[in-house]
């Protein structure tokens, strides 16, 4: 492993995780509510932009390796939250909130599913 690879990896993390705290804060002022509006949608769109860069790197084979570390592991990595979610999930756990957690979870599994898969289908037919 290169110091050159940590880099990549390592901007991609800070812009990832940058542009993470913007998109909670402004969907937490947005939607006033005790769902984690933010950190559910955050996860279903980085979860629809690995699709994307996998379906580029893989499908297509035209981002580098370099370039697929910056964006999936560094940006994507940053930008996802699961430590968060795995802590809201946490709370609607120990508040008894379990429609909310159904939603949450089950919301965040499936769609993030099927975000990636869609994200990889249109690279595929473009």
């Amino acid at each position: 492993m290169s110091l050159r690879i940590l880099l990549f990896i390592g901007v991609g993390g800070f812009l990832g995780s940058a542009l993470r705290f913007v998109v909670q804060q402004y969907t937490d002022r947005l939607f006033s509510t005790s769902f984690p509006v933010g950190i559910f949608l955050i996860n279903i769109i980085g979860s629809f932009l690995i699709g994307i860069i996998f379906g580029l790197a893989l499908e297509k084979n035209i981002l580098s390796d370099e370039m697929r570390l910056f964006l999936a592991t560094g940006f994507c990595g940053g930008f996802t939250t699961f430590s968060a979610f795995s802590f809201d999930n946490l709370k609607f756990l120990q508040t008894a909130d379990y429609a909310q957690l159904i939603a949450f979870s089950g919301g965040s599994v499936v769609l993030g599913i099927f975000a990636a898969f869609l994200g990889i289908w249109l690279v595929k037919i473009i």
